[in-house]
This record gives structure tokens, sequence and C-alpha cells, in this order.
């Protein structure tokens, strides 16, 4: 167990209360890993979407080698916003957005309130994902069942063309060059001190594949006992909000908040912690100002570059 101790210094973003540590929840893509440089592609799919609808074999092999190749290779202001906007969201409701705002420009045609479909689209823009208070046509339930997790695989599709595949190869080769720097050692020291350590992903975890092939190619072992115990993500067809697995981890661990760590570079984790009442920890490169802002007025408690900072060693000392 770790003593997590307030001391003013220039990584602390709000004051708290010392607080016993013993389980940590980690996000993954952005807080320990570099492998998936998800945003432009996510910008070029969504903006993709929003432009030209899903029309026969939007998703096709042709489409995949075309978007990769586009991807980062121009400004998309609104889908650009929106990748740092909606950062830990779940992978299904970012494809929501996007059929959404096509629904808006009209570049799909689905019978719909405009003005619930537009508040939808809003809320989701404020990185909300409990809708179902809104209630929509048929037409609109099944057009987005068939085509969210459509839009997911082709997206995952696009993703691996453009560097997951390729990085995936040169991190068993040179997996530091892919890992925040000092992230092991801070997942190891975490372990050591009795802490037990969760990945929660947006991603969709299967064993020995996508997700948790990285991972462990990165040095993480995933498993009882292991530096990592659990990695809980999403699926290909069920939204899976990170406040509610993070709700339903403390839950069946039968803990409280203020004994959680909660880790993160996206403002859902982040959120999601607060939420808890957990101690929040972001982790944000230097230029990520949109992403601090974010971050502060939900309520972080802690923000670093990396995991080297010695002042974040001094807040989480070994507990007594």
């Amino acid at each position: 167990m770790i003593k997590a101790v307030y001391i003013p210094c220039a990584i602390v973003q709000r004051e708290f209360g010392p607080r016993p540590i013993a389980y940590a929840f980690h996000d993954i893509d952005g807080t320990h890993s570099r492998i998936r440089d998800w945003p432009p592609v996510m910008s070029i799919v969504l903006h993709e979407v929003i432009e030209h609808g899903v029309y026969d074999g939007y998703d096709s092999d042709e489409a995949v080698r075309r978007l990769a190749a586009q991807a980062g290779s121009r400004p998309l202001p609104e889908t650009d916003a929106f990748c740092v906007e909606s950062a830990g969201l779940s992978a299904l409701t970012q494809m929501e957005w996007a059929l959404r705002r096509a629904m808006e420009e009209q570049t799909v045609q689905i019978p719909c309130d405009p003005a619930v479909n537009t508040l939808k689209v809003q809320k989701i823009y404020a990185g909300e994902e409990h809708l179902d208070s809104f209630a929509e046509p048929d037409s609109v339930k099944e057009f987005l069942s068939v085509h969210t997790p459509r839009l997911f695989r082709f997206y995952e599709k696009v993703l691996n063309a453009y560097c997951r595949d390729r990085n995936l190869e040169l991190a068993k080769k040179e997996p530091e060059r892919f890992r925040i720097r000092g992230s092991i050692d801070f997942l190891r020291y975490l372990r050591e001190q009795g802490v037990v350590n969760y990945f929660v992903t947006g991603a969709v975890v299967e064993q020995g594949r996508g997700m948790m092939e990285e991972v462990e190619t990165l040095g993480y072992p995933v498993g009882p006992g292991k530096l990592v115990e659990e990695m809980i993500g999403s699926s290909w067809s069920e939204k899976l909000p990170k406040d509610v697995i993070m709700k339903r981890m403390a839950e069946k661990l039968g803990i409280e908040g203020r004994q959680i760590l909660v880790v993160g570079d996206g403002r859902s984790e982040i959120a999601a912690g607060v939420q808890l009442g957990a101690l929040t920890l972001g982790r944000l490169d230097a230029d990520a100002q949109r992403q601090r802002e974010l971050q502060k007025k939900l309520g972080v408690h802690i923000i670093v570059e990396d995991y080297t900072n010695p002042d974040l060693y001094r807040i989480l000392q070994s507990g007594q």
C-alpha cells in the first residue's frame, strides 16, 4: 500500500488529504504506450464519414489504403479538435459522434428528430456517453447498431495500416522507444509497494492480439499476480465507458475511491476518477495545452509529463 500525501509543488494542481492507495487504474494509449498514434487516423476516418456518409464500400480495402495514406497530411479542424476533446471515450462513442454529425450534414439520411440528434452530438463532444434517456426512432437505433461497430473495425484497420503494425514490430526490438519515460519503473514501484495495477482501455481486449499484444511487447506482463493484474476494455459491439468500468471494478473489489489512483491522458478516465473520489494523475506532454485545460477543469490532482519526476514519488510514499 502507498500513502499519498499532499506536497505543494509544480505538478500538483489541486490539494488532497492523505489517503492510502491500494489499487491503480491506468489508461494505456498516451498514458503508458505510444504504439498507437491514433488521433490522425481517428480524425481522417471521422472526417470521411461526415463528408461522404456511409456509402457502399466505405470500409473497403481500397478505402483503408487511401485513408492510411492521407492520415495526418492536412489539418481537419473539426475532427482534429474532436480527437482532443474525446480522448479516453469509448471508440464506439467516437464513431457514433461522426455518424450523428453525418446525419446533421445529411450525408446520411435517416429519419430522426434533428433536435435530439444535435443534442447528442453536443453531449458526446462534451465528454458524455450515457445518452439513452433521450428517446429516438427505431430507425436511428438500427442504423447505429449496424454502423458504429462496422466503422470501429474500419478505423482499426486504417490505424493498423498507418502506424500500429509497423510500430509494434519496431517495439519488439526497441520497447523503450514506445514507452512513456519512466513508465515501467513507475508500475513496478506501485506493484512492489503492494498496489494492484489494472489497465483500462477503450480498445477491444483479445488474448494475444491487439492491445494485449502491444502491452506485453512493451514489457507489461498482464495476469493475476503480475505487473498488471488485469486489462479490461471494450468489445466490437458493446460500448463500455470508463466510468462504468471503474465503478464496477471498485464494487467488485469492495473498495472506496480514496484507495484508488487513476492515471490517464484523456478526459474520460480523469472524470471517472474524480467521480469516484480517487486520486487522479494526468500524464500529458508539455505542449498538450488543451488537454491540460480539460483535466484541470475536471479537477485533476496531479499532472506529469512522464514518470521520472521525483516529486511524484515524494507524493506517493511507501505506505506504513
